[in-house]
């Protein structure tokens, strides 16, 4: 009989339907939140929302997200990984098809936190069933295609979107609650897990960063409607910062910190914290209101789904050449060239403008998606081997959490950036309107156009900004460059010479 790991085993069926659950389920995660971009102007007409209501169908799925993978791990160790993915999925796709048939504003927010706080469990869930039911050469096989579910699901979702508007925006809902129940179904055969040396969760420190992302989502609300220098916007600043300064007390002192602060002593580590800022922050930007900007000149959602194509297609195939890449350049190489295009990508959507050409900014979102795609396609098992081996799986929680946060802020951020440079120019009523993607003036157009560039300037800003620090936290030590990768499930450190003959 074979010794194989991977050879047939009397439960493979099981161990296929519990990664493929897992899958459906991942893929949906990012779909909830590119998907419904393409449709909230619908949304917001049909249900006559203001902006900030409509803000938050997105701010409050992202930023309870970002708060509960961590947490919600600790939950999946504790009472079993596989009860968590399930309860994870049954909430998220309940929360969807109660989205779909609510016509209050206010309760669809609400939904989407609640669904947030499910798509947390899955994540941290999801990654340990698979990590679970798989090794050796099947579990790096399969955590790549967890990466290509994430990436697909971002870049079908405006697609799908688009395809389904003549339908009605409820319709998009209603095909996430969907994929949510088919998961759902699946994930009945994977094994339950726990981690018996689990300590209870960081109560605590959920708290304090839940707690932050979510008043610092509410100070970019609120600085959209009535100003940055609003008291009610200074405050909510002001407490973000006292909640992260009580959030790294608090993990400093614990005996089991939920985010491991003592990890980004590491100047590699830290750079690989960083980049969902400079890579995630921009692809989430423009994935939700490059399509609103669209709407707002006349496109239809079809339409400004398709001019999305260039931007998200590179971001699920170039990961899965990774394997290419990485034998051909090195990590330092590919994770600053990744920023690099971004910025480029950025600085040359500085072309658009009301009316022009759908293939104009083609080129642009090309270099872009094609920069989003090549950081995607190393930086998760670059952040893990950044670490020691027993670290790994905080290292994991941590990127995972960074991620998310990224995309989070960029929501938010960039719709106040977007309705006060607007309303600047116009005025706050026709800023709203703009950036609910409605059809508005030339006047408010061109605002809405200058405020769309500043954006993109700071975007690419950003990303030169991490291309720089990466660049500078991987540079080679000392006459050697150690890096660390783990493959076949072995883990092989390959020490490249600084002086003239190393890659980077």
């Amino acid at each position: 009989m074979s010794t194989d790991p991977n050879s047939p085993t009397p439960s493979s069926a099981r161990t296929r339907a519990s990664i493929g659950a897992v899958l459906i389920a991942s893929f949906f995660l990012p779909f909830a939140v590119t998907g419904p971009a393409i449709i909230l102007p619908d949304m917001a007409g049909d249900l006559n929302a203001s902006a900030a209501g409509t803000q938050w169908v997105q701010n409050s799925y992202n930023a309870l997200f970002a708060a509960t993978v961590l947490a919600t791990g600790s939950l999946a160790d504790l009472f079993g990984r596989r009860l968590v993915l399930r309860t994870g999925t049954a909430v998220f796709g309940l929360a969807m098809a109660l989205i779909a048939v609510s016509s209050n504003i206010v309760v669809i927010d609400v939904l989407r936190g609640v669904q947030g706080l499910a798509a947390g469990a899955v994540v941290s869930a999801g990654s340990a069933v698979l990590a679970h039911a798989t090794s050796g050469a099947r579990r790096i096989r399969v955590f790549g295609l967890l990466g290509a579910s994430f990436g697909g699901g971002t870049a079908a979702g405006p697609l799908v979107a688009g395809a389904l508007a003549p339908l009605g925006w409820r319709s998009i809902f209603v095909v996430i609650a969907l994929g949510a129940a088919v998961s759902f179904i699946a994930s009945r055969y994977a094994q339950e897990s726990r981690d018996a040396s689990a300590s209870r969760p960081d109560v605590p420190g959920m708290i304090c960063f839940g707690g932050a992302l979510l008043l610092l989502s509410l100070g970019f609300v609120n600085s959209g409607a009535a100003g940055w220098l609003a008291p009610w916007s200074l405050a909510a600043f002001f407490g973000t910062l006292l909640l992260l300064a009580a959030f790294v007390a608090v993990e400093l002192r614990s005996t089991h910190p939920m985010f491991d602060i003592r990890l980004f002593r590491r100047p590699a580590f830290t750079a690989f914290m960083c980049m969902p800022f400079s890579v995630t922050f921009g692809l989430a930007a423009l994935n939700v209101f490059f399509p609103i900007y669209l709407q707002s000149g006349g496109a239809t959602p079809w339409q400004a789904a398709v001019e999305l194509i260039p931007l998200d297609v590179p971001v699920l195939l170039v990961p899965l050449a990774a394997r290419w890449l990485t034998s051909r350049w090195s990590i330092r190489t590919l994770l600053t060239a990744g920023p690099v295009m971004i910025a480029a990508g950025s600085f040359g959507l500085l072309v658009i403008d009301r009316g022009i050409s759908p293939w104009v900014p083609a080129l642009p979102l090309l270099l872009f998606g094609v920069g989003v795609g090549t950081a995607f396609s190393v930086m998760d098992n670059a952040a893990v081997g950044s670490v020691p081996v027993d670290k790994a799986g905080s290292a994991a929680g941590m990127f995972n959490t960074m991620r998310i946060t990224g995309e989070s802020l960029a929501v938010a951020a960039t719709a106040a950036v977007l309705i006060s440079i607007t309303a600047a120019r116009t005025s706050s009523v026709q800023a709203n309107a703009a950036v609910q993607g409605h059809h508005v003036t030339a006047v408010t157009g061109h605002a809405f156009t200058a405020a769309i560039h500043v954006v993109l300037i700071g975007l690419g800003a950003l990303a030169l900004v991490g291309a720089i620090v990466t660049a500078w936290a991987l540079r080679p030590a000392r006459d050697t460059d150690t890096v660390t990768t783990r493959a076949e499930g072995r883990e092989t450190t390959h020490r490249r010479a600084s002086a003239g003959r190393g890659r980077h």
